[in-house]
């Protein structure tokens, strides 16, 4: 029995990634959770954070750990197949940093000019993935 499965991570813009993996771990709606070879099928809601995976060649040899900010999403898996669906999805590399930290000083000064519960909860949302966008950034490099 192989100790691999076939994992599809998809931005809304772009496959981030399509191979074979022995384990990803990424955040849910229920805390964070690891998926391996032969996991049960289901399906999860994904929230805003780091996702972390190993991929291995066809033989599953020559493993190598990949880091990536994700927004939210969902996950399926099937038989096998693990199908991971988000907004965006970014490695390290990709991610700016002096952009993310003025997209944070933006959210937090928004935050504190509570005009209204709606534009308090977006300005909540961007600080967490600027500050999520940081943090992967610079774990990562």
């Amino acid at each position: 029995m192989s100790n691999t499965f076939n994992l599809e991570i998809m931005a809304s813009n772009r496959s981030f990634y399509s191979g074979p993996a022995t384990i990803i771990n990424l955040p849910t709606t229920e805390g964070r959770v690891g998926v391996m070879a032969h996991h049960a099928n289901t399906v999860m809601a994904v929230v805003p954070g780091e996702i972390d995976f190993v991929m291995c060649n066809e033989k599953g040899s020559g493993q190598e750990r990949k880091y990536a900010a994700v927004s939210g999403g969902i996950i399926r898996i099937e038989n096998n197949d693990v199908l991971l669906l988000v907004d965006t999805c970014e490695s390290p590399e990709e991610i700016d940093i002096e952009r993310a930290k003025r997209a944070e000083a933006e959210a937090r000064e928004a935050m504190l000019q509570k005009k209204s519960k709606q534009e308090y909860l977006s300005a909540r949302a961007q600080l967490s993935r600027a500050m999520n966008r940081i943090a992967v950034a610079k774990k990562k490099r």
